[in-house]
């Protein structure tokens, strides 16, 4: 294959411009506009084209991406999108300058091509079927690719689907057997020790023994305890320091307890990366991979996962865009190779999102509850239905929080199965988790997702939705009521906003009482809102109310009202089906009947009854348990979205009443429980108050409304920070000076030699710094990667700085609890401002409320900002042998929040060229420079 392989050119981006590889092997520097015009006429090989394309400046560019080929020949397998990650995937030598990334290219292309060469006398059927579908679709890689599997594009006509159609190859799931009641054997302590050193004696690399380890085990194997009174769980409030080891602390009193209990215990966290990290963890526990795969399962909603049918009718559609069959073509290869099907942080790579379009492959989820169930012809395949029978058996479930929270509220999504034990890590996150998972938003958005889930697509054509009718109404066909009140619904369902409803509120056209409240809550907004929306939106207090909107409110309640009475008619004939033919019906159906009644529920009646009582609700003084506004959503200075927003005062109330109330134990855990209502010992010896540190622990997590006191431990971190960290506020850069600010970045970003990360509280000023700051940063060897500049998602962003110990990484103060990055790769942060929380109409509420139960005017702010702190400086030291430098560019930054850093860590207010001086010192000191 080597030698008939065509010769490309190759093509990078770099902050200074482009670099292009002829095919005579000549490297030229060229302009992006002198880039563009070459690859028109021969497309280039590139990694990452929309990535490229973007820092180029391009709409388009027209290449041969390699990692498309990579997708294609290694499906389901992660590699970092880099000439740098391919070489390393494919054991070829790494490049180390821009020069030698252009050179590289060209032999990925020949190493993944001889791969494929390779497998030519092996290949199934389904692999070069999808390869004569792609080539067919004008593939950039498809002749290479055929040639490489010894193929011609065949002159007779295809079978429709050819090589797509993974649903034909799929095996299908096998319903396990119901499962007896969990047991009620306690885990003792001495058995959590010590399972917890087998773990650790684990694997190829043993981990590390750490004694406040063994403690953390013992302390969470309380929450496993039998429970002694109905509504009281044993509840174990865990603060582990960064570097205790909480992961295997306390997966070995949960794996403890599911083997002996034969039932499993769901492991819930905020972030995708945290869940990898458990999954990673549990190798430690099962080192047998089938063993694992058996007993531990990752559960994520519906949302996630690829739905066959919707692919199936992808495929369909691409017969008349065979375009479409290229990124169809590497989306089939992936879903032959995946482990569970999970397309949003699971075995398909990001980066592929990005070169297949993330909205297309999201489609292909079922994203909106539009699920037939046993009436889909894949249902026995279907991977959601897979990973809910695997989780029942499973003795681990690893989960985020809002699955958990919504699951529990709801009775269950796609399964009644409620779990009995928990574990929260990332327990400080709670209490947002709970603030997204309980609200409720009557907005144009969500009112028009309703009448698409009733309705369908009502005539659009290319869409996959699916009506109510077309999943219900076979179920019932031999129930006249139930038909009529389906009907009835149906018809009631188009006073719902439909298409281009905001076009019409801007223009006042409004059709249906849901476009004439929306009209005119946006007309409220925008005479009242201050006017500067900052990127944000517009947003008022509901009281006092325009006139005419009561009116309005009024008959959209009305109208909510008679659509709730065929709903629940329509969820009760349901009910009644399952007793009436309960001896007949076969677990499919069932399953279905179950799931579509489930679904009328939670999706249609639980919505409509909350946004009903919002409506009736504005003729009464408010209810101190909620925060109500209305709202005008914009994006890039465009409205996206209006309505009237709910949310409780304290979201973590409903949460404990709906989730931990009726379980029988939980831990709730992290590294930033408490707030630090102190400052450091170097700055105060005054001892803080640990009572009322604790206190905002409860408050955050919901412990407080346990009727059974939830109990207290803490471990503090082993890590000596006051020897590895160094805390500089810089006292004399101006925050408001965009070229001040990123000449800080730049001089900071230098003396660190890289390993630099740069957390800001807005994009514009991340865009900005960025667009100054990247080019003298890659003259000086250390590339400089940002979140919302380019082509890459923050996950994408963030593999690629661990793996490269000089480059600098932008990104939001949001994409801090994505960032683990432990070793030299991190060695300094830099933050551009006091990470205060946004001052809307529902903090305001909540500051309120923390002062009226007797805080400070600045308490619930503080809290907030120490907290925030403290887990970005946390990012810094992930291991013993870590050093770092925590810089704050915010001279602002007040004394009272210092207590967000550990007692004795060195805290100066110095200039900035003092500032560079101390970085290079304290890091070059600590060898890593």
């Amino acid at each position: 294959m080597a030698s008939s392989l065509p010769i490309w050119p190759a093509l990078i981006a770099t902050a200074r411009g482009a670099l292009w590889r002829a095919p005579d092997g000549s490297v030229q520097r060229v302009s992006a506009s002198d880039a563009a015009l070459r690859a028109a006429g021969n497309r280039p090989l590139v990694c990452h084209a929309p990535a490229v394309a973007a820092r180029l400046g391009l709409e388009d560019l027209p290449a041969r991406d390699l990692l498309e080929l990579y997708a294609f020949v290694r499906p389901a397998t992660f590699c970092l999108p880099t000439p740098r990650g391919l070489c390393e995937a494919l054991d070829l030598p790494p490049p180390t300058t821009p020069e030698e990334e252009v050179v590289s290219l060209s032999h990925v292309a020949r190493a993944l091509l001889d791969e494929l060469d390779d497998m030519a006398a092996l290949a199934s059927p389904d692999l070069k079927d999808t390869a004569l579908a792609m080539a067919r679709g004008q593939w950039p890689w498809g002749d290479a690719v055929l040639a490489a599997l010894g193929l011609e594009q065949a002159a007779k006509k295809p079978r429709p689907g050819a090589g797509l159609d993974v649903w034909r190859t799929l095996p299908q799931w096998e319903e396990p057997p119901p499962a007896p009641p969990p047991g009620s054997a306690p885990v003792e302590s001495r058995e959590a020790r010590l399972r917890l050193a087998q773990m650790i004696s684990a694997g190829p690399n043993m981990a590390e023994a750490r004694p406040t380890q063994s403690d953390y085990a013992s302390a969470a194997a309380q929450a496993f305890a039998p429970r002694e009174e109905e509504d009281k769980p044993n509840v174990v409030l865990v603060e582990a320091g960064t570097g205790v080891g909480k992961t295997l602390g306390y997966v070995a009193a949960a794996s403890l307890w599911a083997e002996k209990n034969g039932a499993p215990v769901w492991i819930a966290t905020y972030t995708r990366n945290l869940q990898r990290q458990i999954d990673n963890e549990l190798d430690r526990l099962h080192r047998d991979s089938a063993e694992k795969r058996r007993r531990v399962v990752i559960r994520k909603g519906r949302e996630n996962y690829l739905c066959l049918l919707n692919f199936q009718e992808a495929v369909q559609r691409s017969g008349l865009q065979p375009e479409n069959a290229v990124g169809l073509g590497l989306l089939a290869r992936w879903a032959l190779a995946s482990r569970d099907g999970d397309m949003i942080g699971g075995d398909l790579p990001a980066w592929l999102l990005d070169l297949v379009g993330r909205s297309r492959v999201t489609r292909l989820a079922d994203r909106r509850g539009e699920c037939i169930y046993s009436a889909c012809e894949h249902y026995r395949k279907c991977f959601v239905e897979r990973t809910i029978r695997r989780a029942r058996q499973a003795d681990i479930v690893i989960a985020n929080h809002a699955l958990v929270m919504i699951q529990a509220a709801m009775g269950g999504l796609d399964d009644a199965t409620r779990p009995l034990r928990y574990v929260f890590d990332e327990g400080h996150h709670l209490f947002d988790a709970a603030d997204g998972a309980f609200g409720a938003h009557l907005s144009g958005v969500e009112a028009s997702d309703l009448r698409r889930w009733l309705l369908g697509a009502e005539g659009r054509r290319g869409s996959r939705a699916r009506g109510l009718e077309r999943r219900v109404s076979d179920l019932l066909s031999e129930d006249t009521e139930a038909l009529n009140a389906l009907k009835r619904l149906l018809d009631l369902a188009q006073r719902l906003p439909g298409t281009n409803w905001q076009t019409r509120l801007a223009d006042g056209t409004v059709l249906g009482p849901a476009e004439e409240f929306l009209a005119l809550v946006r007309l409220q907004v925008r005479a009242r809102s201050a006017g500067n929306d900052q990127g944000f939106g517009q947003e008022c207090d509901v009281r006092p109310l325009n006139p005419g909107l009561i009116e309005a409110a009024d008959q959209l309640a009305q109208s909510l009202e008679q659509m709730l009475v065929p709903v629940r008619r329509l969820r009760q004939a349901l009910r009644a089906k399952l007793e009436a033919e309960a001896e007949s019906l076969d677990s499919g159906q069932r399953g279905r009947i179950e799931g579509v009644a489930r679904s009328l529920t939670n999706r249609c009646e639980v919505t409509l009854e909350a946004w009903r009582a919002m409506l009736r609700g504005l003729h009464n003084d408010p209810d101190p348990a909620f925060v109500d506004w209305f709202a005008v959503e914009r994006s890039q200075q465009r409205e996206v979205d209006v309505g009237m927003y709910r949310h409780y005062l304290d979201p973590t109330e409903p949460f404990v009443n709906s989730v931990i109330r009726p379980s029988h134990g939980a831990v709730i855990t992290s590294a930033t429980l408490r707030d630090s209502l102190g400052v450091p010992v170097a700055a105060n010896d005054e001892a803080p108050d640990l009572n009322a540190d604790w206190a905002v622990a409860e408050a955050r997590t919901g412990t407080k409304h346990l009727l059974r006191p939830a109990m207290r431990a803490s471990m503090a971190s082993p890590f000596d920070y006051a020897h590895a960290t160094k805390v500089l506020i810089v006292k004399d850069v101006k925050r408001d000076d965009s070229d001040q600010v990123a000449a800080a970045y730049r001089e900071l970003f230098l003396a660190s030699g890289g390993g630099a990360l740069g957390l800001f509280t807005a994009i514009g000023r991340l865009r900005a710094v960025h667009q100054r700051i990247a080019p003298v940063l890659e003259e000086a060897g250390l590339p400089l990667y940002a979140q919302h500049v380019g082509g890459m998602d923050a996950a994408t962003l963030v593999d690629i700085f661990r793996a490269e110990e000089h480059s600098c990484l932008l990104g939001t103060d949001a994409v801090r609890d994505g960032v683990d990055v432990p070793g030299r790769s991190l060695r300094l942060i830099v933050f551009d401002r006091v990470p205060w929380p946004r001052p809307d109409i529902l903090h305001r509420a909540r500051k309120a409320a923390w002062k009226a139960a007797g805080a400070g005017a600045t308490a619930y702010d503080d809290m907030l900002a120490r907290l925030r702190l403290k887990q970005a400086y946390g990012r810094l030291i992930r291991r013993g042998d870590d050093r770092g430098v925590f810089v704050m560019l915010d001279s602002r930054l007040p004394t009272r929040l210092l207590g967000a850093f550990p007692p004795g860590v060195e805290i100066e207010r110095v200039g900035l060229a003092e500032a560079v001086t101390k970085v290079r010192g304290f890091l070059e000191m600590a060898g890593e420079v």
